[in-house]
């Protein structure tokens, strides 16, 4: 079969590799059909973030089932799936807790297509075939109706925007939302903001200095305010960071209302020192980290189903299968390429 392979910063390459085959009886194979990039895949290709390669790369995708094993129940072959990006048993401890990115069954981290930084060789998503070691933990059936090329990135990107603003949402119904847009987490940062209006908040804001990613949350039906990312705009409930700067993520602190809850989706790549007297004296509620993405997969889908939310506004390049290292190459914000 072929698989791709980045071999290093703007260097990608189609190779032979022998297929997988099933060595157990709860795994399945599938054969990916629409692929997404994740906002990091971009910056590995310019070479803004340290995962050079060589490794089989992609993450992000939904796929037909081709061969189940036996004790597969949850999926059956020609079913069209999410395949989640990271491996997780559904059984272990952090898996039944629903932290299933620190599935104990498996090394750290453990994911497809992210190389050294996703534990054993996994192999990548953008390939003929994958092998899913716990098909029955880890697949999620697509909805009658739902385009797969729409919810290409439901394997990390949706339901990491969809952690920063559903929990918070459904604990305060209607809470005003922020969501300080840019570069680093800038797919993340737009389906945050479509959630949140498909969600019910009162008001959505968007901030940014990319026309580009302005207009698409107002696509979404956000307030898209043009400016400086550390730009005073407000107290909001909900505040997310998607710019990956240390000025934006002190901006969305500071930004947070009392009892109110900020999230980072981006990666930041230096120390960021925080206020911490100021956000203990507002109660102000701060998480960063990986999303576990399995438990909300469903979720996500179900709203895109409804009609509520529809994640392809965020797709700013499409392409063919053939065509897609050239594609990946121009490193678009959010491509998806389709067999």
């Amino acid at each position: 079969m072929k698989r791709l392979m980045l071999t290093g910063p703007g260097a990608m390459r189609w190779e032979e590799h022998p297929e997988p085959a099933l060595s157990g009886p709860g795994q399945a194979l599938v054969r990916p059909v629409a692929l997404a990039t994740c906002d990091l895949d971009p910056a590995v290709l310019r070479g803004a973030f340290p995962l050079p390669g060589p490794y089989p790369f992609g993450h992000e995708g939904v796929a037909e089932v081709v061969e189940a094993g036996p004790e597969v129940r949850g999926v059956a072959v020609g079913d069209l799936v999410v395949v989640p990006f990271q491996i997780s048993c559904g059984v272990c401890p952090s898996c039944a807790r629903g932290r299933t990115g620190n599935c104990a069954s498996h090394p750290r981290l453990s994911s497809f297509g992210l190389g050294p930084m996703g534990g054993l060789d996994w192999g990548g998503l953008w390939a003929d075939l994958a092998l899913v070691p716990h098909a029955d933990a880890m697949l999620v059936r697509l909805p009658s109706g739902v385009d797969p090329a729409a919810v290409a990135s439901a394997s990390d990107n949706i339901p990491d925007a969809y952690r920063s603003v559903a929990p918070q949402l459904a604990a305060d119904p209607g809470a005003e939302v922020l969501v300080i847009g840019g570069p680093a987490a800038p797919s993340i940062g737009l389906y945050a903001a479509g959630l949140a209006v498909a969600l019910g908040s009162a008001r959505v804001v968007y901030l940014d200095d990319s026309v580009e990613r302005l207009n698409i949350a107002k696509s979404f039906g956000a307030e898209a305010i043009e400016g400086p990312r550390d730009a005073r705009v407000g107290r909001f409930r909900i505040v997310v960071e998607a710019a990956g700067e240390p000025k934006a993520l002190r901006a969305a602190i500071d930004a947070t209302a009392y009892d109110g809850w900020c999230t980072s989706v981006s990666v930041q790549l230096q120390d960021v020192a925080l206020p911490i007297l100021d956000m203990y004296t507002r109660c102000c509620t701060f998480h960063t980290g990986r999303a576990h993405v399995r438990p909300v997969i469903p979720e996500v889908l179900e709203l895109v189903a409804a009609g509520r939310f529809d994640p392809s506004l965020v797709t700013t390049a499409t392409a063919v299968w053939d065509e897609a290292v050239d594609a990946l190459l121009e490193t678009p914000m959010k491509l998806v390429a389709v067999r």
